[in-house]
């Protein structure tokens, strides 16, 4: 293979070759021209951006960011969808925990995206508290919304102890915590304790969510009704709900039987949202994800460039 200046290229370049008619020929089959139309949109984004916008992604596996691989990728497909170079700034969590929250000033969105382990945390919590309070277009991703619901049950509810049991186990407000039994999307009872294994009792592959009607959420997706995978063991605890909600954080999508939470979105906020699933792995560069361009969306309008 040659090489291009995008790998979005490659189906062009492969049919200029006249691979595509070989192949048809090869298995006998008869076929209209290909069509590609959509990968030429692709290239012609991805080639004459309009726009360039700098957003902050705050984790915790900085060293390896093949870890967050996916979650780049998605990124990327969004700003084709706005015709957005986006430049991402790369931010270990513990640098927050050390320096504070300057390094995340000027940005135009920031990203807190999953992970596991104490390490860092305390430090995407202030990450997302500096997003809430300074109106910067956030998006949270698993531990990135878990954080979320920690930091908005300290700083506005004033549940100063709020933790996850995850890393505080003995707290007074255990906002989120380990579920011991729930139901699998295959109808099956699954129970959970804090002896049991930590791959094998974690809330695994496509799950179904009920977005809330008018929600930022419903309104990206399209949808009220989604399926994304999933890659945990902690959950949101309903006890602290309505405390959450009566604050303002929304519930903005729930399991398919209503009992865990799986979108919030603080409703005095321009655009934050927070998942407990992970919608990176449904991006595709042709279609991108309805979620990452409304957040890059968001973050277009935060750097003045649409109103």
């Amino acid at each position: 293979m040659e090489d291009a200046d995008t790998i979005y290229r490659i189906p062009a370049l492969l049919k200029e070759t006249g691979l595509d008619d070989y192949v048809v020929e090869q298995f006998g089959m008869e076929c209209n021209e290909a069509d590609l139309s959509e990968w030429d949109s692709v290239v012609d984004a991805k080639l004459n951006p309009e726009h360039t916008i700098n957003i902050a992604m705050v984790g915790k596996y900085m060293e390896l960011l093949d870890a967050y691989k996916s979650l780049i990728e998605a990124i990327d497909h969004a700003g084709l969808k706005n015709r957005a170079k986006v430049k991402i700034e790369y931010i270990d969590s513990e640098i927050i925990e050390r320096d504070g929250c300057s390094i995340l000033e000027g940005k135009d969105a920031i990203l807190v995206p999953g992970g596991f382990g104490q390490r860092g945390v305390e430090g995407k919590i202030r990450t997302v508290q500096f997003a809430r309070e300074n109106k910067i277009p956030y998006l949270g991703i698993c531990l990135g919304m878990q954080s979320a619901v920690i930091e908005f049950a300290r700083n506005v509810c004033g549940l100063s102890d709020a933790h996850s049991t995850e890393f505080a186990n003995a707290t007074s407000a255990p906002v989120v915590g380990l579920i011991t039994e729930w139901t699998t999307a295959s109808g099956e009872t699954e129970e959970r304790s804090e002896d049991s294994d930590l791959g094998g009792t974690m809330r695994l592959g496509g799950q179904e969510c009920r977005l809330t009607e008018g929600s930022l959420s419903a309104q990206a997706y399209g949808s009220e009704t989604i399926v994304e995978r999933h890659r945990h063991r902690y959950e949101v605890n309903n006890n602290y709900l309505e405390v959450l909600e009566k604050n303002g954080l929304r519930i903005a999508g729930r399991s398919m039987d209503g009992s865990l939470v799986e979108v919030v979105e603080v409703v005095d906020h321009p655009w934050f949202v927070a998942c407990q699933f992970h919608p990176e792995f449904t991006s595709t560069p042709r279609d991108g994800h309805g979620l990452f361009t409304s957040f890059i969306g968001a973050a277009k309008k935060q750097a003045g460039i649409e109103k």
